[in-house]
């Protein structure tokens, strides 16, 4: 006995392709989306420990060593009891 191509059957077969077609793509978008978002974390875990040294830095620049310390060494200030030395160096 030989099957006929019925309307029937060539309807079925073609739901049953266009899901499996539609679940593929589905699933190369998710990786595609994890993927994407693996790339996201760790630039944003890059991002959080740059932002923790500043905000350490920042933290530094309030204290009063600090300020004391940039001071001397950009300004050129000494305390009352010390004597200044100047030093030329050439390059």
């Amino acid at each position: 006995m030989k099957k006929r191509l019925t309307l029937k059957n060539i309807i079925i077969a073609l739901l049953i392709a266009y899901s499996v077609i539609s679940v593929v793509n589905q699933q190369v978008k998710v990786n595609q989306i994890k993927k994407e978002m693996s790339k996201e974390e760790t630039e944003l875990d890059t991002l959080k420990e740059k932002n923790q040294k500043l905000q350490d830095e920042v933290d530094l620049s309030k204290t009063d060593l600090y300020i004391e310390k940039m001071a001397r060494e950009r300004l050129g200030y000494v305390k009352g009891n010390e004597i200044p030395v100047i030093n030329n160096k050439t390059q």
